[in-house]
């Protein structure tokens, strides 16, 4: 069982930016970040490989959110700058194997809620 666990969510005025990381108990998958709002399915956002060599980004993301990773540290990033009020979500760590061919993950964080207010 992976355990994660995400901080870094706030309110932000549109414009503004804010990282989130997640805390992992293992570096050894591949791992992304998920966005859920309100009334709306869970959907993807970006994700990264074991090696941090491989990168992807859902299409409204490209250009403003960046992930990386510490493998060190067991720890994930995701920075967000030109944050729009559409960002607005409860945002989930996930890990697992293949995570950006499935675009899915095996384990999930609890969710770090991130409000983005025009």
């Amino acid at each position: 069982q992976v355990q994660l666990v995400e901080s870094g969510g706030g309110l932000v005025q549109a414009g503004g930016s804010l990282r989130l990381s997640c805390a992992a108990s293992t570096s050894r998958y591949s791992m992304g970040w998920f966005r859920q709002a309100p009334g709306k399915e869970r959907e993807f956002v970006a994700a990264i490989t074991w090696s941090g060599r491989i990168t992807n980004y859902t299409e409204s993301v490209k250009g403003r959110f960046a992930i990386s990773r510490d493998n060190a540290k067991n720890a994930l990033y995701l920075q967000m700058n030109s944050l729009k009020p559409e960002d607005t979500a409860v945002y989930y760590c996930a890990a697992g194997l293949s995570l950006i061919a499935r675009m899915t993950g095996d384990y999930w964080g609890q969710g770090t809620q991130v409000t983005v207010s025009s």
